[in-house]
């Protein structure tokens, strides 16, 4: 019998660009690239602390960084109070992103699928907007008395809405045997979730519509150390849940009927895998905001460097991807040198709508018309 790992998923699940090379040479290759991308996380992380409204020459970044003898006292208090707290939402982010990505897009077999597919994504910005505009008097008030006003506030009204949008979603596709039915769930859902929140800023004021719209654009900027305790122990208990399910992934690459014979617990593995996704995909949104395009993109960019679909490198690939590409943006939202702040789902949206025009131009069933 044909391990699913041998073999490239079919055309329509990755837009035909996972193919594996063969042996050794394939090995030496996604070492290769491993190796890499560790080494660009590494200096990617160095420059986003580095690059900001003042460039802060790295020879001064790493002694404040790393705390040594010497160390200005002043950049010191920048990069730990500012710069360090963003640089490391932007790696979790990006990695959880990544990961949530490379979930969806193999359990619906769909190039197109992304984290915020199900309308977790949704969800979160319908508890934001009812706690800033005011509509909706509970939920201002359990925010307040949760976490107080302001950043704190808008997490956990992010949290809530995205956990029961996640609730609603499972309890539905637990009455169902069809992923596609349950994709189509949750775009309904997610439309519904829209067409509230777009009658709330239509009957809001102004101020309030406008600090909606501002964290819809996204942001790593404003964390703390103490929403990353929280935001990091969050997504590495997802991470860890995700890498520990590569192998059903890998079965489910040639569909469900095929995972069975192989003795995958199919809707056991649906599950986990639709909630390990919505949890990383909420908790970057309760604190960063809907980052778009990430969760896209990045998997086929995975897929391209390594030329594999086997989950076993290709989440650790993802991974280390994902925290590159989120780091570039981060850096390009400061416009370094310039002052300037440039909103996050700007950059996303520039640099993941080439990866995925480029994704579907390969797709041998693009180039068919989608004919089956």
């Amino acid at each position: 019998m044909t391990d699913p790992r041998d073999q490239a998923p079919a055309p329509s699940d990755t837009g035909g660009l996972a193919v594996r090379p063969g042996g050794a040479a394939g090995a030496r290759r996604r070492g290769v690239v491993l190796g890499v991308l560790g080494a660009v996380v590494v200096a990617g992380f160095v420059l986003a602390v580095a690059l900001g409204s003042t460039v802060i020459p790295v020879d001064r970044v790493i002694p404040a960084l790393l705390r040594l003898d010497g160390a200005d006292p002043g950049v010191e208090v920048i990069i730990w109070t500012v710069r360090l707290p963003r640089a490391v939402t932007a790696v979790l982010a990006g990695a959880a992103l990544a990961v949530a990505g490379v979930q969806m897009q193999t359990l619906f077999r769909n190039p197109l699928a992304e984290p915020y597919i199900l309308g977790v994504s949704s969800g979160a910005s319908l508890g934001v907007a009812l706690a800033v505009t005011g509509w909706a008097v509970p939920a201002g008030a359990f925010t307040g008395a949760v976490a107080g006003p302001g950043r704190a506030g808008l997490v956990v009204a992010a949290s809530a809405g995205a956990a029961a949008v996640l609730m609603l979603v499972l309890a539905l596709a637990r009455r169902v045997r069809s992923v596609v039915t349950i994709l189509v769930i949750g775009v309904m859902v997610g439309s519904a979730t829209s067409s509230l929140i777009t009658l709330l800023l239509a009957y809001s004021d102004g101020q309030r519509a406008q600090q909606y719209l501002g964290w819809s654009l996204g942001s790593y900027a404003g964390t703390t150390w103490d929403d990353l305790a929280v935001f990091a122990s969050v997504c590495g208990v997802a991470l860890l849940a995700a890498l520990a399910g590569v192998k059903p992934l890998n079965a489910l690459l040639l569909g469900e009927n095929y995972a069975r014979t192989m003795g995958v617990r199919v809707r056991r593995t649906r599950t986990a895998t639709l909630l390990t996704a919505s949890v990383l995909a909420g908790s970057v949104t309760a604190y960063c905001g809907p980052v778009a395009f990430l969760g896209l993109a990045v998997p086929h960019m995975a897929r391209l460097l390594l030329g594999t679909a086997d989950h076993r490198v290709l989440m650790p690939a993802a991974i280390l991807l994902g925290s590159t590409v989120s780091l570039a943006c981060c850096i390009a939202t400061q416009a370094p040198g310039s002052g300037a702040i440039l909103p996050l789902n700007a950059v996303t949206t520039v640099l993941g709508a080439p990866v995925v025009i480029t994704v579907l131009l390969r797709s041998r069933a693009a180039r068919a018309g989608w004919a089956t």
